[in-house]
């Protein structure tokens, strides 16, 4: 008799737990099937914040292949690999362009901070830090503050910290530079990481001529226009220099908000 009753009361608590059941987390059962383009749903089917890294890039990729006239690249391969193959094309031709150009005016028109910012320019778009903004007077106050470092440590005749390793004069103006590229690039809201690299780059002394420092920042501003040139011409409404419009009627948005809300 008590196996009887206790097999009663289990039966009724269970239906109690599952009339008490919330809604939503009966939903989270139901399958939706969305027509999707291909790269969108295996995108959207990884961790969010893999998604907000990834949505940008996708955007770019799915736009120049709509340009070209290309979705078999997408049906007959793996999703994910054609993006990180775009990845490896985009930057390496970006990055090369500036290294001929390098080469062939013998100007340091490549340099360890523009690799960063071409990451930023075609792997983010959409982000704040880059905008053309951002990116030009990033490293533009990067260049001057630490020139200005090494201007007012005497270190603008030495040799390099590479070369003497890092003296007394050189920790205050590596302190100067960095701090003082954070705090201008907050003070006018082009926040822009690699500028602080080039900051740094100036102040350990491999750019010491003022001259160089102009060319340095015409190579942001080519780098600037190819990323202008691509983002655009995929479909992207990428700033001619200021903050970036909010993307909310991408694919990959519009995939996202289906998954959180249901069809």
């Amino acid at each position: 008799m008590e196996d009887e009753r206790r097999v009663r009361q289990q039966g009724t608590n269970t239906g109690k737990s599952k009339a008490l059941e919330p809604d939503h987390l009966l939903a989270a059962h139901i399958e939706h099937v969305d027509e999707e383009p291909p790269l969108i749903e295996e995108i959207t089917k990884m961790e969010d914040e893999v998604v907000d890294v990834l949505e940008d890039m996708a955007a770019i990729l799915e736009g120049l292949i709509r340009r070209a006239r290309l979705p078999w690249l997408l049906q007959h391969h793996k999703r994910l690999p054609v993006l990180a193959l775009f990845a490896i094309i985009n930057s390496g031709i970006s990055i090369g362009l500036m290294s001929i150009i390098a080469y062939f005016t013998h100007s340091p028109f490549i340099f360890p901070s523009l690799g960063p910012t071409a990451f930023l320019f075609f792997y983010r778009p959409r982000s704040p830090a880059a905008t053309p903004r951002s990116a030009i007077l990033g490293h533009t106050i990067g260049a001057a503050v630490g020139y200005a470092s090494l201007l007012i440590t005497g270190l603008t005749q030495t040799q390099t910290a590479l070369q003497t390793g890092v003296t007394g004069p050189r920790i205050v103006a590596i302190t100067l530079a960095l701090s003082l590229t954070v705090g201008l690039m907050v003070l006018l809201r082009a926040p822009h990481p690699p500028g602080a690299a080039t900051a740094l780059i100036v102040a350990l002394g491999l750019f010491q001529q003022p001259w160089q420092l102009p060319l340095l920042v015409v190579a942001v501003g080519l780098l600037t226009l190819q990323a202008i040139v691509i983002n655009r011409l995929a479909g992207l409404n990428y700033p001619l220099w200021g903050s970036p419009a909010p993307l909310k009627n991408s694919t990959i948005a519009i995939a996202q908000r289906k998954q959180k809300t249901g069809p």
